[in-house]
Protein backbone atom coordinates (compact mmCIF):
# COMPACT_ATOMS: atom_id res chain seq x y z
CA UNK A 1 0.00 0.00 0.00
CA UNK A 2 1.06 3.82 -0.62
CA UNK A 3 -0.36 6.58 0.32
CA UNK A 4 0.16 9.66 -2.21
CA UNK A 5 -0.89 12.87 -1.37
CA UNK A 6 -2.31 15.18 -4.67
CA UNK A 7 0.87 16.42 -5.30
CA UNK A 8 2.69 13.61 -6.47
CA UNK A 9 4.54 13.46 -2.41
CA UNK A 10 4.71 9.84 -1.11
CA UNK A 11 3.61 9.58 2.68
CA UNK A 12 3.23 6.23 3.79
CA UNK A 13 4.27 2.78 2.71
CA UNK A 14 3.41 -0.10 4.37
CA UNK A 15 6.06 -3.26 4.86
CA UNK A 16 5.43 -4.84 1.52
CA UNK A 17 5.39 -2.00 -0.62
CA UNK A 18 8.95 -1.01 0.92
CA UNK A 19 10.05 -4.59 -0.20
CA UNK A 20 8.64 -3.96 -3.63
CA UNK A 21 10.29 -0.68 -3.57
CA UNK A 22 13.14 -0.75 -1.40
CA UNK A 23 14.73 2.73 -2.36
CA UNK A 24 11.49 5.01 -1.45
CA UNK A 25 11.08 6.68 1.52
CA UNK A 26 8.28 9.15 2.54
CA UNK A 27 8.71 12.72 0.95
CA UNK A 28 10.02 11.33 -2.31
CA UNK A 29 8.03 11.86 -5.25
CA UNK A 30 5.71 9.32 -6.90
CA UNK A 31 7.42 9.66 -10.17
CA UNK A 32 11.21 9.18 -9.10
CA UNK A 33 10.81 5.78 -7.31
CA UNK A 34 7.60 4.26 -8.96
CA UNK A 35 7.04 3.54 -12.63
CA UNK A 36 5.93 5.77 -15.23
CA UNK A 37 2.64 3.89 -15.60
CA UNK A 38 1.63 4.28 -12.14
CA UNK A 39 3.15 8.00 -11.65
CA UNK A 40 1.12 8.79 -14.34
CA UNK A 41 -2.17 7.38 -13.16
CA UNK A 42 -1.65 9.12 -9.87
CA UNK A 43 -2.36 12.31 -12.32
CA UNK A 44 -5.26 11.17 -13.48
CA UNK A 45 -6.87 9.98 -10.67
CA UNK A 46 -6.19 13.82 -8.62
CA UNK A 47 -6.80 15.40 -11.62
CA UNK A 48 -10.10 14.18 -12.33
CA UNK A 49 -12.08 14.09 -9.18
CA UNK A 50 -13.47 11.82 -7.28
CA UNK A 51 -15.53 10.31 -10.34
CA UNK A 52 -12.11 10.22 -12.12
CA UNK A 53 -10.75 6.89 -9.88
CA UNK A 54 -10.66 4.14 -12.97
CA UNK A 55 -11.12 0.38 -12.00
CA UNK A 56 -8.20 -1.31 -12.04
CA UNK A 57 -5.01 -0.58 -13.92
CA UNK A 58 -2.39 -3.47 -15.06
CA UNK A 59 1.72 -2.82 -15.34
CA UNK A 60 5.00 -4.58 -14.70
CA UNK A 61 7.44 -3.44 -11.55
CA UNK A 62 10.85 -5.58 -11.29
CA UNK A 63 9.61 -8.07 -13.44
CA UNK A 64 6.28 -9.10 -11.98
CA UNK A 65 2.22 -8.01 -12.99
CA UNK A 66 0.53 -5.63 -10.30
CA UNK A 67 -2.69 -4.79 -10.28
CA UNK A 68 -3.34 -1.20 -8.72
CA UNK A 69 -6.24 0.52 -7.45
CA UNK A 70 -6.83 3.98 -5.91
CA UNK A 71 -8.93 5.20 -3.09
CA UNK A 72 -9.42 9.20 -3.68
CA UNK A 73 -10.27 10.88 -0.07
CA UNK A 74 -11.68 14.03 0.52
CA UNK A 75 -8.72 16.21 0.90
CA UNK A 76 -7.20 14.81 -2.40
CA UNK A 77 -4.77 12.28 -1.37
CA UNK A 78 -4.57 8.80 -2.94
CA UNK A 79 -4.19 5.09 -1.23
CA UNK A 80 -2.68 2.61 -4.46
CA UNK A 81 -3.20 -0.69 -3.35
CA UNK A 82 -0.74 -2.90 -5.40
CA UNK A 83 -2.05 -6.99 -5.77
CA UNK A 84 0.94 -8.75 -6.95
CA UNK A 85 -0.82 -10.54 -10.28
CA UNK A 86 2.63 -12.14 -11.81
CA UNK A 87 1.32 -15.57 -10.56
CA UNK A 88 -2.44 -15.66 -12.07
CA UNK A 89 -1.17 -14.18 -15.35
CA UNK A 90 2.01 -16.76 -15.50
CA UNK A 91 -1.06 -19.89 -14.27
CA UNK A 92 -3.61 -18.12 -17.32
CA UNK A 93 -0.73 -17.96 -20.30
CA UNK A 94 0.45 -21.62 -19.11
CA UNK A 95 -2.94 -23.09 -19.23
CA UNK A 96 -3.39 -20.78 -22.46
CA UNK A 97 -0.51 -22.53 -24.13
CA UNK A 98 -1.66 -25.93 -22.74
CA UNK A 99 -4.81 -25.65 -24.74
CA UNK A 100 -3.14 -24.40 -27.88
CA UNK A 101 -0.77 -27.63 -27.67
CA UNK A 102 -3.48 -30.09 -26.78
CA UNK A 103 -5.16 -28.16 -29.77
CA UNK A 104 -2.27 -28.45 -31.93
CA UNK A 105 -2.06 -32.60 -30.65
CA UNK A 106 -5.38 -33.16 -31.69
CA UNK A 107 -4.75 -31.56 -34.92
CA UNK A 108 -2.14 -33.50 -35.36
CA UNK A 109 -3.38 -36.76 -34.85
CA UNK A 110 -6.58 -36.37 -37.15
CA UNK A 111 -4.48 -35.06 -40.13
CA UNK A 112 -1.98 -37.89 -39.73
CA UNK A 113 -4.28 -40.63 -38.91
CA UNK A 114 -6.53 -39.85 -41.80
CA UNK A 115 -3.86 -40.72 -44.25
CA UNK A 116 -2.41 -44.04 -44.96
CA UNK A 117 -0.34 -42.90 -47.49
CA UNK A 118 3.35 -42.50 -46.58
CA UNK A 119 5.07 -39.43 -48.15
CA UNK A 120 1.59 -37.56 -47.71
CA UNK A 121 2.34 -38.18 -44.04
CA UNK A 122 5.72 -36.88 -43.87
CA UNK A 123 4.49 -33.62 -45.55
CA UNK A 124 1.89 -33.22 -43.03
CA UNK A 125 4.14 -33.63 -40.33
CA UNK A 126 7.15 -31.17 -41.43
CA UNK A 127 4.40 -28.79 -42.50
CA UNK A 128 2.65 -28.60 -38.76
CA UNK A 129 5.79 -28.56 -37.28
CA UNK A 130 6.82 -25.69 -39.17
CA UNK A 131 3.68 -24.02 -38.24
CA UNK A 132 3.21 -24.52 -34.62
CA UNK A 133 6.69 -25.84 -33.18
CA UNK A 134 9.22 -23.64 -35.17
CA UNK A 135 10.36 -21.63 -38.22
CA UNK A 136 11.21 -24.58 -40.45
CA UNK A 137 11.51 -27.97 -39.71
CA UNK A 138 12.70 -31.07 -41.97
CA UNK A 139 11.71 -34.76 -41.31
CA UNK A 140 14.76 -36.99 -42.24
CA UNK A 141 13.25 -40.72 -42.86
CA UNK A 142 15.01 -44.01 -41.78
CA UNK A 143 17.85 -44.90 -45.01
CA UNK A 144 16.73 -47.00 -47.83
CA UNK A 145 20.29 -48.75 -48.67
CA UNK A 146 22.09 -45.13 -48.12
CA UNK A 147 19.84 -42.65 -48.99
CA UNK A 148 17.29 -41.09 -46.99
CA UNK A 149 13.87 -38.96 -47.84
CA UNK A 150 14.43 -35.58 -46.57
CA UNK A 151 10.99 -33.60 -46.06
CA UNK A 152 11.46 -29.78 -45.88
CA UNK A 153 8.90 -27.25 -44.51
CA UNK A 154 9.23 -23.43 -44.34
CA UNK A 155 6.73 -21.45 -42.46
CA UNK A 156 4.46 -20.13 -45.40
CA UNK A 157 6.48 -21.83 -47.68
CA UNK A 158 6.10 -25.10 -49.83
CA UNK A 159 6.21 -28.75 -48.61
CA UNK A 160 8.94 -30.36 -50.99
CA UNK A 161 10.23 -34.05 -51.00
CA UNK A 162 13.76 -35.63 -52.09
CA UNK A 163 15.96 -38.49 -51.72
CA UNK A 164 19.86 -38.07 -51.14
CA UNK A 165 22.66 -39.46 -49.16
CA UNK A 166 23.26 -37.80 -46.35
CA UNK A 167 25.89 -38.79 -43.51
CA UNK A 168 23.69 -38.93 -40.55
CA UNK A 169 27.05 -38.63 -38.02
CA UNK A 170 27.63 -35.09 -39.72
CA UNK A 171 24.97 -33.89 -37.58
CA UNK A 172 24.92 -34.11 -33.60
CA UNK A 173 22.05 -36.20 -32.55
CA UNK A 174 20.93 -37.26 -36.43
CA UNK A 175 22.25 -40.67 -36.40
CA UNK A 176 21.00 -41.50 -32.62
CA UNK A 177 17.62 -40.13 -33.69
CA UNK A 178 17.36 -42.50 -36.30
CA UNK A 179 18.24 -45.14 -33.99
CA UNK A 180 15.24 -44.30 -31.60
CA UNK A 181 17.96 -42.68 -28.75
CA UNK A 182 16.28 -40.21 -26.60
CA UNK A 183 16.47 -36.40 -27.83
CA UNK A 184 19.78 -34.42 -27.67
CA UNK A 185 19.04 -31.14 -25.26
CA UNK A 186 18.61 -27.94 -28.12
CA UNK A 187 21.33 -26.18 -25.98
CA UNK A 188 23.44 -29.03 -27.35
CA UNK A 189 23.37 -28.45 -30.96
CA UNK A 190 25.36 -25.60 -32.00
CA UNK A 191 23.50 -23.66 -35.04
CA UNK A 192 26.85 -23.36 -37.01
CA UNK A 193 27.53 -26.79 -37.54
CA UNK A 194 24.01 -27.27 -39.13
CA UNK A 195 24.80 -28.50 -42.84
CA UNK A 196 23.11 -26.87 -45.89
CA UNK A 197 21.42 -29.99 -47.25
CA UNK A 198 19.67 -29.69 -43.61
CA UNK A 199 17.68 -26.19 -44.65
CA UNK A 200 14.88 -25.71 -46.49
CA UNK A 201 14.72 -23.47 -49.34
CA UNK A 202 13.91 -19.75 -48.30
CA UNK A 203 14.92 -20.11 -44.30
CA UNK A 204 17.69 -17.67 -45.18
CA UNK A 205 18.24 -16.18 -42.37
CA UNK A 206 21.08 -17.52 -39.58
CA UNK A 207 19.63 -19.99 -37.43
CA UNK A 208 19.41 -19.32 -33.88
CA UNK A 209 18.19 -22.72 -32.22
CA UNK A 210 18.00 -26.53 -33.15
CA UNK A 211 15.96 -29.27 -31.53
CA UNK A 212 16.40 -32.94 -33.19
CA UNK A 213 13.59 -35.15 -31.82
CA UNK A 214 13.22 -38.54 -32.58
CA UNK A 215 9.73 -40.22 -34.18
CA UNK A 216 9.55 -43.60 -32.27
CA UNK A 217 7.53 -45.84 -34.62
CA UNK A 218 5.81 -49.36 -33.39
CA UNK A 219 8.74 -50.93 -32.04
CA UNK A 220 11.19 -49.59 -35.36
CA UNK A 221 11.78 -46.03 -35.32
CA UNK A 222 10.02 -43.95 -37.80
CA UNK A 223 12.92 -41.11 -38.62
CA UNK A 224 13.79 -38.17 -37.10
CA UNK A 225 12.64 -34.50 -36.82
CA UNK A 226 14.57 -31.29 -36.97
CA UNK A 227 13.26 -28.12 -36.22
CA UNK A 228 14.70 -25.01 -36.80
CA UNK A 229 14.47 -21.31 -35.23
CA UNK A 230 15.92 -18.10 -36.88
CA UNK A 231 18.58 -15.90 -34.92
CA UNK A 232 15.60 -13.22 -34.44
CA UNK A 233 13.64 -15.65 -32.54
CA UNK A 234 13.51 -16.85 -28.70
CA UNK A 235 15.94 -20.15 -28.20
CA UNK A 236 13.63 -23.57 -27.75
CA UNK A 237 12.75 -23.62 -23.97
CA UNK A 238 12.04 -26.84 -21.97
CA UNK A 239 8.90 -26.69 -22.20
CA UNK A 240 8.59 -25.93 -25.91
CA UNK A 241 11.29 -28.92 -26.68
CA UNK A 242 9.05 -31.12 -23.91
CA UNK A 243 5.99 -30.36 -26.55
CA UNK A 244 8.31 -31.48 -29.36
CA UNK A 245 8.85 -34.47 -28.17
CA UNK A 246 4.73 -35.32 -27.26
CA UNK A 247 4.22 -34.15 -31.25
CA UNK A 248 7.23 -36.21 -32.72
CA UNK A 249 5.63 -39.00 -30.54
CA UNK A 250 2.49 -38.69 -32.11
CA UNK A 251 4.09 -38.27 -35.61
CA UNK A 252 6.17 -41.07 -35.10
CA UNK A 253 3.25 -43.62 -34.69
CA UNK A 254 0.91 -42.15 -37.78
CA UNK A 255 4.13 -42.93 -40.06
CA UNK A 256 4.40 -46.16 -38.12
CA UNK A 257 0.95 -47.22 -38.76
CA UNK A 258 1.59 -45.50 -42.31
CA UNK A 259 4.34 -47.84 -43.20
CA UNK A 260 2.83 -51.01 -41.66
CA UNK A 261 -0.46 -50.11 -43.74
CA UNK A 262 1.88 -50.38 -47.12
CA UNK A 263 3.59 -53.26 -46.27
CA UNK A 264 0.83 -54.89 -45.76
CA UNK A 265 -0.92 -53.58 -48.91
CA UNK A 266 1.92 -54.75 -50.97
CA UNK A 267 1.73 -58.12 -49.49
CA UNK A 268 -1.87 -58.22 -49.58
CA UNK A 269 -1.60 -57.65 -53.36
CA UNK A 270 1.03 -59.96 -54.03
CA UNK A 271 -1.14 -62.76 -52.51
CA UNK A 272 -4.00 -61.68 -54.51
CA UNK A 273 -2.63 -62.05 -57.20
CA UNK A 274 -2.37 -65.39 -57.20
CA UNK A 275 -5.64 -65.71 -55.44
CA UNK A 276 -7.54 -63.99 -57.98
CA UNK A 277 -9.14 -65.98 -61.32
CA UNK A 278 -7.75 -65.89 -64.24
CA UNK A 279 -8.52 -63.89 -67.21
CA UNK A 280 -10.09 -66.80 -69.55
CA UNK A 281 -9.44 -66.51 -73.33
CA UNK A 282 -10.46 -68.72 -76.41
CA UNK A 283 -8.00 -71.39 -76.97
CA UNK A 284 -7.56 -73.43 -79.40
CA UNK A 285 -10.61 -72.62 -81.39
CA UNK A 286 -12.51 -73.23 -78.19
CA UNK A 287 -14.26 -70.14 -76.48
CA UNK A 288 -14.19 -70.34 -72.60
CA UNK A 289 -15.50 -67.07 -70.43
CA UNK A 290 -16.49 -66.60 -66.83
CA UNK A 291 -17.57 -64.63 -64.19
CA UNK A 292 -17.13 -64.12 -60.44
CA UNK A 293 -19.12 -62.21 -57.78
CA UNK A 294 -17.99 -62.55 -53.98
CA UNK A 295 -20.36 -62.40 -51.25
CA UNK A 296 -19.59 -59.52 -50.01
CA UNK A 297 -19.25 -56.83 -52.72
CA UNK A 298 -16.22 -55.10 -50.94
CA UNK A 299 -14.59 -58.32 -51.31
CA UNK A 300 -12.23 -59.42 -54.20
CA UNK A 301 -11.83 -63.30 -53.17
CA UNK A 302 -14.15 -65.92 -51.98
CA UNK A 303 -14.63 -69.85 -51.76
CA UNK A 304 -15.85 -69.77 -55.30
CA UNK A 305 -13.23 -70.46 -58.57
CA UNK A 306 -12.14 -71.13 -61.48
CA UNK A 307 -9.06 -71.91 -63.31
CA UNK A 308 -7.86 -72.55 -66.87
CA UNK A 309 -4.63 -74.16 -68.35
CA UNK A 310 -4.99 -74.39 -72.17
CA UNK A 311 -2.64 -77.22 -73.76
CA UNK A 312 0.87 -76.90 -74.88
CA UNK A 313 -0.93 -77.56 -78.72
CA UNK A 314 -3.88 -78.33 -80.09
CA UNK A 315 -3.41 -81.56 -79.64
CA UNK A 316 -3.76 -81.52 -76.38
CA UNK A 317 -6.69 -80.78 -74.04
CA UNK A 318 -7.56 -77.49 -72.05
CA UNK A 319 -7.93 -78.33 -68.14
CA UNK A 320 -10.74 -75.94 -67.13
CA UNK A 321 -11.91 -76.14 -63.04
CA UNK A 322 -14.90 -74.82 -61.54
CA UNK A 323 -15.20 -75.21 -57.89
CA UNK A 324 -17.14 -74.25 -54.52
CA UNK A 325 -15.19 -74.41 -51.16
CA UNK A 326 -16.71 -74.18 -48.11
CA UNK A 327 -17.49 -71.50 -46.06
CA UNK A 328 -17.00 -67.58 -47.40
CA UNK A 329 -14.12 -64.95 -47.39
CA UNK A 330 -10.75 -64.50 -46.83
CA UNK A 331 -10.17 -68.27 -45.11
CA UNK A 332 -11.86 -70.01 -48.21
CA UNK A 333 -9.67 -67.92 -50.54
CA UNK A 334 -6.66 -69.47 -49.06
CA UNK A 335 -8.04 -73.02 -49.11
CA UNK A 336 -9.06 -71.96 -52.74
CA UNK A 337 -5.38 -71.39 -53.29
CA UNK A 338 -4.28 -74.68 -52.34
CA UNK A 339 -6.36 -76.19 -54.62
CA UNK A 340 -5.68 -74.07 -57.69
CA UNK A 341 -2.05 -74.93 -56.69
CA UNK A 342 -2.46 -78.34 -56.09
CA UNK A 343 -4.47 -78.82 -59.56
CA UNK A 344 -1.42 -77.53 -61.06
CA UNK A 345 1.29 -79.48 -59.93
CA UNK A 346 -1.04 -82.32 -60.92
CA UNK A 347 -1.33 -81.17 -64.69
CA UNK A 348 0.37 -84.06 -66.20
CA UNK A 349 -2.55 -86.71 -64.38
CA UNK A 350 -5.21 -84.85 -65.63
CA UNK A 351 -5.96 -86.70 -68.66
CA UNK A 352 -7.15 -89.33 -65.51
CA UNK A 353 -10.01 -87.36 -63.56
CA UNK A 354 -10.30 -89.47 -60.91
CA UNK A 355 -6.97 -90.11 -59.83
CA UNK A 356 -6.60 -86.01 -60.05
CA UNK A 357 -9.15 -85.78 -57.44
CA UNK A 358 -7.45 -88.87 -55.74
CA UNK A 359 -4.46 -87.06 -55.13
CA UNK A 360 -6.06 -84.21 -54.17
CA UNK A 361 -8.66 -85.47 -51.75
CA UNK A 362 -5.70 -86.79 -49.62
CA UNK A 363 -3.42 -83.70 -50.56
CA UNK A 364 -6.74 -82.05 -48.27
CA UNK A 365 -7.57 -84.38 -45.61
CA UNK A 366 -3.88 -83.96 -44.36
CA UNK A 367 -4.19 -79.94 -44.28
CA UNK A 368 -4.78 -77.81 -41.37
CA UNK A 369 -7.72 -76.45 -43.08
CA UNK A 370 -10.97 -78.16 -41.90
CA UNK A 371 -12.92 -77.46 -44.66
CA UNK A 372 -13.86 -79.20 -47.81
CA UNK A 373 -14.90 -78.95 -51.65
CA UNK A 374 -16.84 -80.17 -54.95
CA UNK A 375 -15.78 -78.67 -58.17
CA UNK A 376 -15.50 -80.07 -61.91
CA UNK A 377 -13.04 -80.94 -64.33
CA UNK A 378 -13.73 -80.44 -67.49
CA UNK A 379 -11.26 -81.52 -70.59
CA UNK A 380 -10.96 -79.55 -73.33
CA UNK A 381 -10.03 -80.21 -76.89
CA UNK A 382 -11.35 -79.84 -80.68
CA UNK A 383 -11.78 -82.26 -82.88
CA UNK A 384 -12.44 -81.40 -87.00
CA UNK A 385 -15.29 -79.08 -86.04
CA UNK A 386 -16.82 -80.05 -82.82
CA UNK A 387 -15.48 -79.28 -78.97
CA UNK A 388 -14.66 -82.61 -77.04
CA UNK A 389 -15.22 -82.33 -73.87
CA UNK A 390 -14.82 -85.12 -70.67
CA UNK A 391 -16.98 -83.90 -67.34
CA UNK A 392 -16.07 -84.60 -63.99
CA UNK A 393 -18.51 -83.68 -60.79
CA UNK A 394 -17.23 -84.31 -57.49
CA UNK A 395 -20.10 -83.00 -55.11
CA UNK A 396 -20.82 -80.51 -57.32
CA UNK A 397 -24.21 -79.44 -59.53
CA UNK A 398 -23.90 -81.22 -62.71
CA UNK A 399 -23.14 -78.96 -66.04
CA UNK A 400 -25.53 -77.92 -68.45
CA UNK A 401 -25.67 -78.16 -72.03
CA UNK A 402 -26.87 -75.43 -74.48
CA UNK A 403 -27.58 -76.76 -77.52
CA UNK A 404 -28.41 -74.86 -81.46
CA UNK A 405 -32.32 -75.79 -81.07
CA UNK A 406 -32.44 -73.94 -77.51
CA UNK A 407 -32.85 -77.14 -75.54
CA UNK A 408 -30.78 -77.54 -72.26
CA UNK A 409 -29.15 -80.82 -71.11
CA UNK A 410 -27.66 -81.78 -68.25
CA UNK A 411 -24.66 -83.56 -68.09
CA UNK A 412 -25.30 -86.69 -66.10
CA UNK A 413 -22.01 -86.99 -64.50
CA UNK A 414 -21.72 -87.29 -60.49
CA UNK A 415 -19.35 -88.01 -57.76
CA UNK A 416 -18.70 -87.07 -53.92
CA UNK A 417 -17.05 -83.92 -52.51
CA UNK A 418 -13.29 -83.35 -52.12
CA UNK A 419 -11.20 -83.10 -48.75
CA UNK A 420 -14.17 -84.74 -46.48
CA UNK A 421 -13.85 -88.56 -47.09
CA UNK A 422 -10.93 -90.81 -47.30
CA UNK A 423 -12.05 -91.87 -50.65
CA UNK A 424 -13.36 -89.88 -53.19
CA UNK A 425 -15.25 -91.55 -55.94
CA UNK A 426 -16.52 -90.14 -59.66
CA UNK A 427 -18.09 -90.69 -62.96
CA UNK A 428 -16.71 -89.11 -66.13
CA UNK A 429 -19.02 -87.69 -69.03
CA UNK A 430 -18.05 -87.10 -72.22
CA UNK A 431 -19.80 -84.86 -74.61
CA UNK A 432 -19.52 -83.32 -77.94
CA UNK A 433 -20.75 -79.42 -78.48
CA UNK A 434 -21.67 -78.54 -82.03
CA UNK A 435 -20.84 -74.84 -83.64
CA UNK A 436 -23.04 -72.30 -81.81
CA UNK A 437 -23.16 -74.78 -78.32
CA UNK A 438 -22.18 -73.93 -74.97
CA UNK A 439 -21.47 -76.12 -72.25
CA UNK A 440 -21.92 -73.94 -68.70
CA UNK A 441 -20.62 -74.99 -65.25
CA UNK A 442 -21.71 -72.96 -62.08
CA UNK A 443 -22.12 -73.27 -58.36
CA UNK A 444 -24.49 -73.47 -56.42
CA UNK A 445 -24.42 -69.59 -55.63
CA UNK A 446 -26.34 -68.86 -58.71
CA UNK A 447 -29.22 -72.21 -58.18
CA UNK A 448 -29.52 -70.79 -54.36
CA UNK A 449 -29.33 -66.88 -55.14
CA UNK A 450 -32.75 -65.79 -52.64
CA UNK A 451 -34.98 -63.22 -53.89
CA UNK A 452 -37.41 -62.67 -55.88
CA UNK A 453 -41.01 -60.56 -55.29
CA UNK A 454 -41.09 -61.26 -51.61
CA UNK A 455 -37.08 -62.09 -51.29
CA UNK A 456 -37.19 -65.29 -50.22
CA UNK A 457 -37.31 -67.96 -52.86
CA UNK A 458 -34.76 -69.63 -54.60
CA UNK A 459 -33.43 -68.58 -58.46
CA UNK A 460 -33.72 -72.68 -59.22
CA UNK A 461 -32.55 -74.60 -61.76
CA UNK A 462 -35.80 -74.36 -63.68
CA UNK A 463 -35.12 -70.53 -63.99
CA UNK A 464 -31.48 -70.95 -64.77
CA UNK A 465 -32.31 -73.48 -67.35
CA UNK A 466 -35.27 -71.24 -68.88
CA UNK A 467 -32.43 -68.58 -69.24
CA UNK A 468 -30.12 -70.82 -70.73
CA UNK A 469 -32.89 -71.82 -73.11
CA UNK A 470 -32.75 -67.89 -74.59
CA UNK A 471 -28.82 -68.01 -75.01
CA UNK A 472 -28.87 -70.43 -77.69
CA UNK A 473 -26.59 -69.92 -80.39
CA UNK A 474 -24.88 -66.67 -77.99
CA UNK A 475 -21.14 -66.62 -78.04
CA UNK A 476 -19.68 -68.03 -74.47
CA UNK A 477 -19.08 -64.45 -72.79
CA UNK A 478 -22.66 -63.53 -73.54
CA UNK A 479 -23.60 -66.62 -72.12
CA UNK A 480 -21.62 -65.66 -69.13
CA UNK A 481 -23.15 -62.17 -68.90
CA UNK A 482 -27.02 -63.17 -69.34
CA UNK A 483 -26.72 -65.76 -66.33
CA UNK A 484 -24.94 -63.04 -64.33
CA UNK A 485 -27.23 -60.20 -64.93
CA UNK A 486 -30.54 -62.31 -64.50
CA UNK A 487 -29.43 -63.74 -60.88
CA UNK A 488 -28.21 -60.25 -59.65
CA UNK A 489 -31.52 -59.18 -60.89
CA UNK A 490 -33.50 -61.77 -58.81
CA UNK A 491 -30.90 -60.98 -55.72
CA UNK A 492 -31.74 -57.38 -56.01
CA UNK A 493 -30.27 -55.90 -52.84
CA UNK A 494 -30.07 -59.11 -51.02
CA UNK A 495 -27.70 -61.33 -49.56
CA UNK A 496 -25.78 -63.91 -51.32
CA UNK A 497 -23.36 -66.33 -51.44
CA UNK A 498 -20.44 -66.55 -53.80
CA UNK A 499 -21.74 -66.96 -57.61
CA UNK A 500 -19.49 -68.25 -60.33
CA UNK A 501 -20.26 -69.10 -63.75
CA UNK A 502 -17.86 -70.47 -66.61
CA UNK A 503 -18.66 -70.96 -70.06
CA UNK A 504 -17.01 -73.44 -72.31
CA UNK A 505 -18.60 -72.76 -76.59
CA UNK A 506 -17.85 -74.33 -79.68
CA UNK A 507 -17.76 -71.13 -82.07
CA UNK A 508 -19.79 -71.08 -85.07
CA UNK A 509 -17.65 -69.30 -87.16
CA UNK A 510 -14.27 -69.96 -88.10
CA UNK A 511 -13.17 -73.51 -88.65
CA UNK A 512 -14.94 -75.29 -86.14
CA UNK A 513 -18.29 -74.61 -88.14
CA UNK A 514 -16.80 -75.56 -91.60
CA UNK A 515 -14.79 -78.86 -91.02
CA UNK A 516 -17.41 -81.39 -91.92
CA UNK A 517 -20.21 -79.30 -91.98
CA UNK A 518 -22.20 -81.54 -89.94
CA UNK A 519 -24.33 -79.18 -87.08
CA UNK A 520 -26.39 -82.05 -85.56
CA UNK A 521 -26.75 -82.41 -81.80
CA UNK A 522 -23.97 -85.22 -80.61
CA UNK A 523 -25.27 -87.17 -77.80
CA UNK A 524 -23.92 -87.48 -74.34
CA UNK A 525 -22.04 -90.51 -73.26
CA UNK A 526 -20.31 -92.42 -70.25
CA UNK A 527 -16.91 -93.00 -70.60
CA UNK A 528 -16.12 -96.49 -69.29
Amino acid sequence: MLLVDRHGGLVQLNRAARALLPQACEGDRLHDIAPAWLSDAHRHVVDGGPGAAPGPLTGAIDERVFEAYPSLSADGDVVWWLIDDTDRRRAEQALHSARERTSVLAEASSRLLSTLNVPRCMEVVAAMAAEHLAEAAVLVAPPHGRRHTLTYAHRGGPVSQLTRKIEPYSVHGLSEALQGFPPVPARWISPDDIPDWLLPDGFTEPTGSVIVAPLPGHGVPAGALFLLRSSTRKSFSDGEETFARLFAARAGAALSAARLYTEQAAITATLMRELLPPTLERAHGVEYAAGYRPAKDHERVGGDFYDFHPGADPAEETLVVLGDVAGKGLDAAVLTGKIRNTLHALLPLATDHQQVLSLLNGALLTSHHARFATLVLASVRRRGGRVQARLTSAGHPPPLIVRNNGEVEQVPTRGTLVGALPVVTAHTVESTLAPGETCLLYTDGITEARGGPLGDEFFGEARLRRALAECAGMPAEAVVERVQMLAAQWLGAGRHDDMAVLAISAPKSGPLSLVGGDTRQSKIRRSR
